[in-house]
Formats: structure tokens, sequence, C-alpha cells
């Protein structure tokens, strides 16, 4: 078969439907057609011949494009592959042993059939008060098992979550069932159901329920809200080329993947004419949701949801108008089938501005000299649900320089049925009667490739602490001393650390062989982060074992290409003995990660305690961190920003105001910034 051929994509896009079409041909030529392929993605260039072409792509040689292909054989059989699409060569074809990859949608949606017309389930079903009559309207959540040591890693399986559904239109996560079966993928079958000790039959409550027939059943929608308009009359102020992305200095590549879903790489900042590396690549590597009830089998019941299912292939198609207002630029997704097809998500990722409020502001109260400037921020957002859940995430770009990764929270509560008056221990909250919501948290990880004003960079720990001198010492007479404690973080091993609230910590990702020429500080980027609850299971629990990212709020590792996924390469059934990604690669900690190029890891999140208000669907729950510049420009990066209103206290001292009037050549000073007419917080 012939190489492959196309305009020459930008060596960070994401492959093409062509592209993955082409991997598909030589894998099936090679391999024969009775394949199933789980991943037919980009596998990222070799950072140094990336870096090499970034900085002369007239000259540098062009990094290939090679899918990284992984593909379930008959028999259960799991590849992993590398196909040279220039070439048209397969470079790597491995058998893995004892590993499943990750689970598709389309393989989620075989289970619900298959449990329908099982006799056991039916029989369970039956039990539990539904007539065999009725297993059309039987639902299950397919999760991956997690691990269960009866079955192994060898078998994959997947573990359905039951409920029921009186009408198709009522949400079903308010009728939970109470036992759980267990599908083998590869015989295409119920295996075993876990039955528990105590049965809880279905409840018989009336539903409550958030689609709109049931809200005006219940009285109606509010009728008191006035429209809020967002317009952009002269166009959007972000310029897009291929997926390249250029805004208010910003410049950086907008990527996507099966797993991490939105990946940004090489994001850099003017700074007055001068490109300034900040960052190499930024994503949202892996996230865990442990519940927090002991009970069988609900001990097993956490969710790795981007290695295990990925945030790409749940993501959304967002569509105007519901997720995203104002002028909207989308990009799509294109992912493999199971057969080997190609399909596109269209509209995967929203690209929008925002109104960002008062970017700086400040009044003399000697005069009622005043300036204020409102701010605005682009936002790089997609949606995945992963069954239940629903995951908003954004990325906001400010034009101070900031980073701002931010994700909601929303969907419905994952739920089990309890009896009239039982006592949960604690472990839930009844949130509906006969409905059972678990504790849980939902930790993630960012991964932050750092390139602050080039790859040599250095982390520091910040934490706010009194001086060490007593009351009265000639150091600190008063006692009012107090200062930013610097440790620096010269190993993987030593960079493991937890937040403290108490100290305000920080983490300084620091280029030492720059210094601010004022601060005589290294120049800098802060992870800011407060969002960071601690992992609930404990240490040796599975959970532990199979997320090690979510143990510490911080690891550091020196880069190495490949290492992107801090819970492994293949997550689902994993036993976590050992541990896999982030602890392997840390291996016994002695790696430098002093002046070089270097990977920061941070676990932030929220421990959800259900209650009555995040029923039947949940408000959005916001999170959210900054990354933020110190000491990295000469000052105030946004004074060039124009302001809504701006007065000097020469001009009140003659009498005059300023006012947005382009015949007035005295008022040159008051600038109308998204049509305030000078009116916005004046004092008059």
């Amino acid at each position: 078969m012939g190489s492959f051929v196309a305009d020459l994509p930008h060596p960070f896009d994401p492959l093409s439907l062509d592209e993955i079409d082409a991997a598909v041909a030589l894998v099936k030529k090679a391999h024969g057609d009775n394949l199933l392929f789980n991943v037919v993605s980009l596998q990222e260039p070799r950072k140094a011949e990336m870096t090499a072409w970034l900085e002369n792509p007239e000259t540098a040689p062009r990094p290939k494009r090679i899918a990284d292909v992984v593909v379930i054989a008959p028999g259960g059989k799991v590849y992993d592959g590398l196909v040279d699409l220039a070439d048209g060569k397969i470079t790597h074809w491995q058998l893995l042993e004892g590993e499943q990859p990750i689970i598709t949608m389309e393989e989620l949606q075989l289970v619900e059939h298959i449990v329908r017309k099982d006799p056991k389930v039916i029989e369970q079903c039956v039990l539990s008060g539904i007539p065999a009559e009725d297993m059309d309207k039987v639902y299950c959540d397919p999760w991956t098992i997690g691990y269960d040591e009866r079955f192994g890693s060898n078998v994959r399986l997947q573990q359905a979550l039951m409920y029921y559904r009186p009408d198709i239109d009522v949400c079903q996560y308010q009728y939970p069932l109470d036992f759980c079966p267990i599908y083998d993928a590869d015989k295409g079958e119920i295996i075993h159901i876990d039955i528990p000790k105590v049965r809880r039959p279905l409840s018989k409550t009336p539903p409550t329920d958030y689609h709109p027939a049931a809200v005006e059943a219940r009285g109606g929608y509010r009728n008191d809200l006035k429209p809020i308009n967002i317009t952009q009359p002269e166009g959007v102020s972000f310029k897009l080329t291929g997926r390249e992305i250029e805004w208010q200095n910003w410049k950086f590549h907008i990527g996507f993947n099966y797993r991490e879903g939105i990946v940004l790489n090489n994001i850099t900042f003017n700074d007055k004419g001068n490109i300034r590396p900040i960052f190499y690549r930024l994503s949202l590597a892996e996230m865990v949701v442990p519940y927090g009830n002991p009970e069988a089998p609900h001990h097993r019941k956490h969710a790795l949801d981007q290695g295990e299912y990925g945030a790409g292939y749940m993501t959304n198609s967002l569509s105007l108008g519901c997720d995203c207002k104002g002028s909207i630029h989308y990009l799509d997704a294109h992912f493999p089938t199971r057969n080997g097809s190609s399909h596109t998500i269209k509209n995967a990722i929203c690209i929008h501005e925002e109104d960002a409020g008062i970017l700086f502001k400040h009044s003399d109260f000697r005069d009622d000299s005043v300036i204020v400037t409102r701010g605005r921020k682009l936002i790089i957002q997609q949606i995945f649900t992963a069954a239940n859940y629903e995951y908003v995430v954004a990325w906001v770009f400010h034009q101070d320089g900031t980073i701002q990764p931010e994700i909601k929270l929303t969907g419905i509560l994952n739920t089990y049925a309890m009896l009239e008056d039982e006592d949960t221990h604690g472990w839930g909250t009844q949130v509906y009667p006969g409905v059972n919501a678990h504790n849980h948290q939902h930790l993630f990880c960012l991964r932050i490739d750092a390139n602050v004003d080039g790859p040599q960079n250095t982390v520091f720990v910040g934490d706010a602490v009194p001086s060490e001198a007593p009351v009265g010492s000639p150091e600190n007479f008063y006692g009012n001393g107090f200062y930013n404690k610097r440790t620096k973080l010269s190993t993987e091993g030593q960079s493991k650390t937890d937040y403290n609230g108490a100290t305000s910590r920080t983490w300084e990702i620091a280029n030492t062989n720059k210094l601010h020429p004022y601060s005589k500080k290294p120049v800098s980027y802060k992870l800011v982060s407060r969002e960071v609850p601690g992992l609930m299971p404990k240490e040796g629990s599975l959970v532990w074992k199979r997320a090690p990212f979510a143990r510490h709020a911080v690891h550091v590792t020196k880069y190495r290409d490949d290492q992107l996924w801090p819970a492994g390469r293949h997550v689902p059934q994993t036993s976590g003995e050992p541990s896999r990604g982030i602890t392997e690669w840390i291996g016994d900690g002695t790696t430098s990660i002093d002046n070089t190029d270097i990977v920061l890891w941070h676990t932030f999140g929220v421990t959800h305690f259900p209650s009555p208000e995040d029923f039947p669907v949940m408000p959005a729950e916001p999170m959210t961190l900054l990354l933020r510049p110190r000491n990295f420009f000469l000052g105030n990066p946004v004074m060039d920003v124009p302001p809504s209103y701006a007065t000097v206290p020469s001009q009140i001292k003659a009498g005059k105001e300023a006012v947005v009037d382009a015949t007035d050549k005295l008022s040159k000073l008051a600038f109308s910034n998204g049509g305030t007419n000078g009116s916005c917080c004046a004092s008059k």
C-alpha cells in the first residue's frame, strides 16, 4: 500500500479522517479485517524533533505523522501499534499481556441490550418488582469493573449499574436497582451477578423530573427573567489559523485527543515584540472519582474516567445558544469506530470571548480622579458526559498573562437503592425517597509541561510563614513580620508535596537563569490552587494503588517522551500492584529536577457529600485554579488595554471631565471600551 499524502497538517494537529482511514487500512492489510479498533490517534512528535521544527520550520525536518493504534483481536488479544503514515508502514506491533485498553462508547452501549435479554438479570428484575414484560424499561450504566480479584485482568469486563424508567422520559437515577451484573466483553454475555445481603425492592415513589413537562406540572418556569443579549458586531478579537490561535498577545495550538480531550501546545506570549515561551503542553491528563461506601460491591466503585473511557470519546457536540454564548468558533473531533471506519463529533470544542469584569481600577479620594478598565477573557471549552455526570472543562486565558483552568460539575448523582428510613451509616445521603447518593470525590490531574522562558525550569514551594524571630527581638520587635518561605524541589522524590491552606501554599515554576531587573527574583509562573482535598481512600486501598497521582497535590518529573498519563497507558482493570504511571516514573525518587526540562502534575478537585439540592439534576459546581506570571513581566502587562473611563487630577483641577467625544481633542485620555460611553463607575 502506498504512503499517505496530505496537505502538511501542523505536527500537533489531531489525525484527520483520511489519516485515520489510512492507518486502519494499513493495519487491516497486515493483520486482517477481524479486529476491533479502540484507538487510532496521533502519537505526538518527539519533543526534541518538535522543538527544533518550531524554532525553524523552514529548514528543520518536519516531524513525521505517526498513528498510535490499539486493537483487540479475536480471543481478546490486545495489541499496541504505531503506523508511519508518510512511509505507509507499521513500525511497532506488540501483544500485551494482562492489560485492557480504554472502553469505547460502542462497547458501553452493547451492555444495556445484553442485560435486558439475560434470564438471570430478568429474574432479579422480577424479584425487585419489575414485570418480566417491562425489560425495555430497564437501563444500566456500564462501568469498567475497576479491579476485582475474582476475575483478574485477562478477561475484559464491565459492571452494570442498574436502573428502571417507568416512562421513557423519567430520570432513571431515581429508580436504582440493588443488584450488579458483570459483563464479559469477549463472550458477549453476563457471567455473574453481585446480589446484596439485604434486598431493596424497586421504589414506588412518584417521580420528580427536570424536563419541561415535569417543571410545568409543578407550576411552570420563572417568568421574571429579562433577556441578556451578547453580541460582537465587529466580530471576534482572536485569529485562528488552522488550529493555532492568537489573542491579546497569546498564541498557542489547540489539539484534541480521545483521552485528554483538549490539549494546548506551544503556549507563548508576545511581550512587546519578544515572543516568550511559557508552556510546551497543558492538558487534563487523568481523573479519579472514588466513592465512599465500603460495602460490597460499592467498594470497587471508582472511575478513572479519562483512562477508562476518554474525555475525548465522551465529549458532547456543542450547539449555539445552549452551551456557549456570543460569537462562537467551533472545532470538530475525528475518531475511529470499532469496525475501523471513522466518524466526526461536530463542534467538539467551542472558542469564544467573554467580558471578565474589572481588569483594574483606582480612584483618588482627594479629587475623585479615576481610571477603570474592563477585561475580557478567551475560553477554549469542551463538555463531556461520563454516564451520569457532566464535566464542563474550560481553559480561560486572561489579558494579564494568567491561565485559568476551570471545571464545572453538573449532571446527575450516581444513586443506589435504599429502604424506607434505612440508615446510610454516613456513607451517603437520601436525596429523594428511596434514593441513596453515596459520598464521593472528583479529583483531576493537571499536566503542566513547563517552558517558562525556556526549557530549563525549577519548582519551588511557597509558604506564607511568620518571622522566626520572637516578639521583642531586634529583628521582629512588634511581632508583625512574615514572609514567603521558598523551598526548592530538587529531586522527583522530594517533589511529592501536599497543599497547606494554613500557609497559603503555592508552587512556583521558575527559570532561575533569568532574573527580573527590579525584584532580582527569577521569572516564574505560580500555581495558585486552593481546592485541593486529599484522597479520602486510605493508603493501600484499591483506589490509592490504581490512582497514584492522587496521593499528593503535586508531583514533578523530568520530561520523558510518552509519559503523558499518570495512571498508566492502559487503565481498565489494573490492580495497582504495582502501581502504574507516575510511581513507575519516579521510582526511587533520586532523579534531579533542578534547572532542567520538567513536568508538574497537580491533583485538585472536590469532595462531594450529596444533598437533596443536588437532585434530580445538579446545579453546576465550579472549581478553578490559576497559573499566574510572577516576576515575569517588567510591570503590569495590561496598562495598554483601553480604559472604560479615565480622568486625571489635572483635568479635575481644570474643571473638566473626560468624555468619549471624538471631536474633543482635550479628552484623548478617555476611551470607550465595549460601548460604555465613559459612564461606567464614574464619579460625577
